[in-house]
């Protein structure tokens, strides 16, 4: 099907799930847009992100969204121009370009998505709007994870899992930023690129083990959880700390003499944002991304996504990025 006329603000079209499941109850159907409340804008989307809880949310393994919440848009970060503003909308201007991280009342794999008062970050002209989609979730994951959360500081170090993923290949550069020193694991494939991200050490996970050239560490970084998780542990220091955005096995960490964070998802932070769009656009983080597809497709990307082991980003464009 064609997508939405280009003019309409009353309709968009969006990836919704009417029930949970596998893949097949993903689809991109025609929803109505709500009235904009006072505060709030209208953005039309360019880039909306693929991230592993769009389909954690589809099964239905998303605590947060039971059935009471179904119909669900699924996504939670985008970028595009502010097409309709509210009363009281802030600094947003209709044209304005603009990025968030969005919260689960509401979905950005959608052609036109409402913002709430206070979400919208402004993208300036050096980044591009498939960044600028790109990075939200990610960015915020990682930023939350090592600093409000684990209180990473300049001159510690950590262990950094999955370096070239999506989360993984923005946490070495904000690791770094930071003032740590950063081991990384990858695959064979992905040892050049997170060493030219700026990681000290980086590990084939599939062909060497991390405990070998990591010890005595501060904080180890895990999205990998596990068997992974679980030898993480024994590299931290005695008082170190465990961050994972997976559940971690608290009584094993406790055996170690090391410290875990309860389970926590990611939460939108616009400061927190628009200071890591500043970091990109002065060149100090690099986004990559592995492929692009159209929204109709959001099928294909998602079994991209979750399948294929992506260096960088998964996004979905609506012909504007």
């Amino acid at each position: 099907m064609s997508d939405t006329d280009q003019t309409d603000l009353t309709t968009a079209r969006a990836v919704r799930i009417e029930h949970f499941g596998g893949p097949e109850v993903i689809a991109v159907a025609n929803i109505a847009v709500p009235e904009l409340e006072p505060g709030e804008v209208l953005v039309r989307m360019a880039v909306a992100s693929i991230n592993p809880v769009d389909w954690k949310i589809a099964e239905g393994k998303y605590p947060p969204l039971g059935k009471d919440k179904l119909p669900i848009v699924l996504g939670r970060d985008l970028s595009g121009t502010v097409v309709a503003v509210g009363a009281n909308g802030g600094d947003a201007a209709v044209g304005g370009r603009v990025c968030a991280f969005i919260d689960t009342d509401r979905g950005a794999q959608s052609t036109l998505a409402v913002l709430k008062p206070g979400e919208a970050v402004a993208v300036p002209q050096a980044v591009g709007l498939d960044v600028a989609g790109a990075v939200p979730l990610a960015a915020m994951t990682a930023w939350q994870g090592m600093f409000d959360h684990g209180g990473l500081a300049a001159g510690q170090s950590i262990l950094i899992h999955g370096a070239a993923g999506g989360v993984g290949h923005i946490a070495v550069q904000l690791a770094k930023w930071k003032g740590a020193r950063v081991v990384a694991t990858a695959s064979e494939k992905d040892l050049d690129f997170v060493r030219s991200l700026g990681a000290d050490v980086v590990v084939d996970y599939k062909n060497e083990r991390f405990e070998d050239v990591a010890s005595d560490l501060d904080m180890v970084f895990d999205t990998q959880g596990g068997e992974t998780q679980d030898r993480s542990l024994a590299v931290l220091r005695k008082g170190g700390i465990l961050v994972s955005t997976l559940d971690p096995d608290e009584r094993k960490a406790a055996e170690h003499g090391v410290r875990t964070v309860p389970r926590w998802h990611a939460q939108p932070d616009a400061t927190a944002l628009a200071q890591v769009i500043a970091l990109i656009a002065a060149g100090s983080i690099v986004v990559t991304i592995a492929k692009r597809f159209p929204l109709e497709a959001v099928r294909d990307a998602q079994a991209y996504a979750q399948n294929e082991h992506p260096r960088g980003k998964v996004i979905l464009t609506n012909g504007q990025a």
